[in-house]
This record gives C-alpha cells, structure tokens and sequence, in this order.
C-alpha cells in the first residue's frame, strides 16, 4: 500500500469530494447507488459500476487517514 502513501491527502480529499459529490445536481450518483443499495435495487451493472466509481476515491481516503493514525503515532 506505499503507492497509497504517496498520495497527497489534498489531491485524494479533492478527488473524493468532487466524484462522491458529482454530479451535484439532482443527486449525486453516490447516494442514489447507496439508496438502491439498501433499497435492495442496485442490480444493473452500470450502477454497480457507478457505486464503485464513485465510492473508491472516499474508500481510499478512509483507508489513508487510519494508515497515516496507525503508523504515525
């Protein structure tokens, strides 16, 4: 994971913020796949793909933040 390292925190927040967010009208897609999935509706690949798209950059900064608290203290 040392390529996750490398990653400046300002560069993921800003990826994460701007595909979680994207796009900002009517809804973003990241909570419209989060609602079909505990509806139990996300079925098409496309919006499972969607999901994914846009929820890795947020998984990817949670992961960051607790390598950085576990490693750094």
């Amino acid at each position: 994971m040392k390529w996750l390292d490398k990653i400046p925190f300002s560069t993921l927040i800003i990826i994460a913020v701007l595909l979680g967010l994207a796009p900002f009208v009517p809804q973003p897609h990241l909570l419209e796949k989060l609602q079909m999935l505990f509806a139990g509706t996300l079925s098409k690949p496309l919006d499972i793909f969607d999901l994914l798209m846009h929820g890795t950059p947020l998984v990817l900064l949670a992961i960051k933040t607790v390598r950085h608290f576990k490693y750094n203290n």
